[in-house]
């Protein structure tokens, strides 16, 4: 049994007009995706802004409501359960934000926004909360004296360790990371996700990946799905998506991450040019008449394509 299992997972947005506020369309942010993820392993989800992947994230959490499709976590789905019955599964799966500025209470102290789910979720005594909120603070490379400071006391990047704490105080199974360092500089990212993958390995923890740079997937993913217009165009492993990508959306995306090697930077430019060339050329085959995507097909037994 699959630890998270998606089975066509839509998500759409009425569209109204008309003097009555009719529905006249949907927007279809998430449009029948499907992927699942193992105990321990990091999962990344690619695509540009807007694709659908941060939808698929907060729906999972059930932050947004699907339209249709299966949410099973650890067998149950969450889709189906009521507010009160999904609110013992909250505490198993957490959310890093992708704004460390906005997603911390600025009018609260450090120990207030760590224990905050504490309180929610355990009864503890102030000197227990306090020793606990000190723990979490220690083990994402923070000052424990540090709880009694402000966020805007912090660095982006100490932001975002406050926001992982806060992510672990309940011992979760999955967390979700929503483009963790997208906002912080390129020395503090490397920073965050060297720590990450270290808490992975100690606590057991599970991560759903979001991103849109193809660089920091290769780094933490062991599998990936590449989203285009809410649905996936690619899937498989980390390897086989960077080493032998068969859409021509993947193709594009690869092609784009920088190289800083000064002497392969003719040879990339010239592969833009080639990838460029082949979706002018080729664009029937990735893509139908709508501008939609085909039906994912099996091409191995880790590796599917949209083809059709």
């Amino acid at each position: 049994m699959s630890f998270l299992k998606v089975n066509n997972l839509k998500v759409y947005y009425p569209i109204r007009g008309g003097f009555f506020r009719r529905v006249v369309d949907h927007v279809k942010a998430v449009d029948d995706i499907s992927f699942e993820l193992k105990q321990g392993e990091t999962y990344g989800l690619v695509g540009e802004s807007g694709c659908g992947k941060t939808t698929t994230g907060r729906t999972i959490i059930g932050l947004n409501k699907s339209t249709s499709g299966e949410i099973l976590f650890e067998g149950k789905d969450l889709t189906k359960l009521s507010r009160r019955d999904f609110h013992h599964h909250r505490q198993d799966i957490q959310m890093i934000f992708q704004d460390p500025y906005s997603s911390l209470n600025p009018r609260k102290r450090v120990l207030d926004i760590i224990a905050e789910p504490l309180r929610n979720f355990e009864r503890l005594s102030p000197g227990e909360e306090k020793r606990k909120v000190e723990y979490y603070i220690e083990k994402v490379g923070l000052n424990p004296e540090s709880i009694y400071k402000y966020p805007h006391e912090f660095s982006g990047g100490q932001r975002q360790r406050i926001g992982i704490a806060r992510a672990l105080t309940l011992n979760p199974k999955l967390i979700i990371a929503d483009e963790p360092v997208s906002a912080l500089d390129v020395s503090v990212q490397a920073q965050v996700l060297n720590f990450m993958q270290d808490i992975q390995k100690e606590f057991n923890l599970t991560y759903l990946f979001i991103s849109h740079d193809l660089g920091i997937i290769q780094h933490m993913c062991d599998r990936i799905g590449i989203m285009y217009r809410g649905q996936f165009v690619e899937q498989g492993t980390s390897k086989e998506i960077y080493s032998n990508p068969q859409h021509i959306y993947t193709k594009r995306l690869i092609s784009a991450i920088p190289d800083i090697n000064p002497e392969k930077r003719v040879r990339q430019v010239e592969l833009r040019q080639e990838i460029n060339a082949e979706y002018k050329n080729s664009y029937e085959k990735y893509f139908n008449a709508e501008g939609k995507v085909y039906q994912l097909k099996q091409i191995s037994d880790t590796h599917s394509v949209a083809l059709p």
